[in-house]
């Protein structure tokens, strides 16, 4: 394996989902204000599941979004 490549690769799929995990979240909770479904105070919960095929690795992540 080369470590480079791997490391390079590794570090692009992370910084994809990162911002679009960051943008849908925030299309999300805003149209959810606009609609009256969030009053804006909120603590919302989040769960982030990882797959990784050929390897059988699973990890999920959970935590709490607050709006303020």
């Amino acid at each position: 394996m080369n470590e480079d490549v791997f490391n390079t690769s590794l570090r692009r799929f992370l910084k994809k989902v990162g911002i679009t995990s960051q943008r849908e979240i925030e299309k999300a909770v805003r149209d959810a204000l606009e609609a009256g479904r969030l009053k804006g105070h909120e603590k919302l919960p989040a769960k982030m599941v990882l797959t990784l095929g050929g390897v059988t690795l699973t990890h999920e992540i959970t935590d709490e979004i607050e709006l303020g």
